[in-house]
């Protein structure tokens, strides 16, 4: 059967697409779980400690291993599974902010004329409000903003997951944005994930997010060989070329149930308002209740 591509057809959507942001997965995203290691006994301290009954403290045991990021099975035929928000299945007041860290091959003269693509003070402001945060990253980005990919993913409040190499499309047609050959989608995501490996990310999570949310039959077949899970979202913060930072916080909070999953960016030059609409955001959604948490966080609780 094949599926008709997906877009998620919101206000901001198109300009979404056109912007971005500012370890246990290997370079193709997917994640071997380790089992974790049993702590000594006390029984086994040394026969003349006990005799005597001066033991000393017993020496720290090997550290557990971090619990590997969740996925989903693979779907009919091995297709990339989609993870997005189930109508009705999350009682639990809980949501994901993600943030699109969008950018293009082309954008690289952009940016060495002095065009932002980043947002650290977004970052900086989600570390101070304590909020747990997921980051769709392109690899392009990565290269571009290198100590601020290694930061944001060396920072246990935040993952990197995926968001392609150059922000192309996996799907046509996808708001005018060039696509990825089928044969060669799996290695644009290698590609990327190579990138923030590059960078010193250790974060990195087995995500993709497909650039404009769009996506078919064909890509995720394509895509099956990155052993990643795509991760959709339910509620578009419509930042993208925004400059009203309330008119965002209303389209976010109004759109927010258990179990969401929030699209945003953090791209000065692109999405100038986000920042002053998460100051907003978190202690409103906070108020009425709700945790901020990663998606990994999400997607295992779900």
């Amino acid at each position: 059967m094949t599926i008709s591509v997906r877009k998620v057809a919101t206000l901001g959507l198109l300009g979404a697409v056109l912007v971005g942001c500012g370890g246990g997965a290997d370079s193709a995203g997917s994640v071997t779980p380790t089992a974790p290691a049993a702590s000594p006994s006390p029984a086994s301290a040394p026969a003349s400690a006990k005799a005597t009954g001066t033991a000393k403290p017993a020496a720290p045991g090997p550290k557990r291993a971090p619990a590997a990021p969740p996925t989903m099975a693979a779907g009919p035929q091995g297709r990339t599974p989609v993870y997005e928000r189930r109508t009705g299945r999350s009682t639990e007041k809980t949501v994901a902010l993600t943030f699109d860290a969008d950018m293009t091959a082309d954008q690289g003269p952009r940016a060495a004329r002095g065009e932002r693509f980043d947002n650290p003070e977004l970052i900086a402001t989600l570390r101070r409000l304590g909020v747990d945060a997921t980051v769709f990253m392109t690899g392009r980005w990565a290269e571009e903003y290198p100590d601020q990919a290694r930061s944001i993913g060396t920072d246990p409040r935040f993952e990197i997951a995926n968001h392609s190499y150059s922000h192309y499309a996996f799907a046509e047609p996808c708001y005018g944005l060039p696509t990825v050959a089928g044969p060669d989608m799996a290695a644009d995501v290698k590609r990327a994930f190579d990138s923030f490996r590059d960078a010193g990310a250790v974060n990195v999570v087995p995500y993709f997010r497909f650039p404009g949310g769009c996506y078919d039959d064909a890509a995720l077949h394509a895509l099956a060989p990155a052993r990643v899970t795509a991760v959709q979202w339910d509620v578009v913060g419509g930042d993208a070329f925004a400059k009203d930072p309330d008119a965002v916080a209303e389209q976010v909070l109004s759109g927010v149930r258990p179990g969401s999953l929030v699209v945003l960016h953090c791209t000065r030059s692109a999405a100038p308002a986000t920042e002053r609409a998460i100051r907003r955001i978190v202690p409103e959604l906070r108020s009425r209740g709700y945790r901020f948490v990663k998606v990994s966080e999400l997607m295992r609780n779900g």
